[in-house]
């Protein structure tokens, strides 16, 4: 799935499950390791983590159908920062909905935690989790896409 916009750019690829071989517990066994590649004017860096469940890496797939179906809610900041609209066990990676605009275009925030921060924001500038975010700018048929792209390479990891 990619995801790129303005001069901001975020691919993330299912990789393999972190445990090769299942051993009959549906949490361990599910465990997805995930490469993610981010590029910003400030910088570029990748990551891999077991950052998603199987499950949650479906519900991925859903928020961004739904924010391009026009069904996913713009989040505003609050007194404590902006907090995403989808979030998963691990607080890694989250999404949220920055703005829609009136031209289809919509600014979905990828929101970046602990593994996945650039290097230039670990130890004593490290934002709290969820609070260091990626603006990037598609359209609908854009997301879409990345909808379709996510879901096609998910079908190699079925729940185990």
């Amino acid at each position: 799935m990619i995801l790129a916009g303005g001069d901001h750019r975020f691919a993330l690829t299912p990789v393999r499950y972190q445990f090769p071989e299942a051993e009959g517990c549906p949490y361990d066994d599910n465990w997805l390791v995930v490469r993610g590649e981010v590029t910003t004017p400030g910088g570029s860096w990748t990551f891999v983590d077991p950052a998603l469940l199987v499950g949650e890496a479906h519900r991925v797939t859903a928020w961004l159908r739904g924010a391009a179906a026009g069904t996913v809610a713009v989040t505003e900041p609050d007194h404590d920062g902006v907090w995403p609209d989808t979030w998963f066990t691990e607080p890694v990676l989250a999404f949220s909905l920055a703005a829609r605009g009136d031209d289809a275009t919509l600014a979905v925030r990828v929101h970046l935690s602990l593994e996945a921060l650039p290097p230039w924001r670990t130890g004593d500038d490290r934002p709290d989790i969820y609070q260091y975010w990626v603006h990037v700018l598609v359209g609908t048929d854009e997301l879409r896409a990345a909808a379709d792209a996510w879901a096609e390479a998910l079908a190699a990891f079925p729940t185990r």
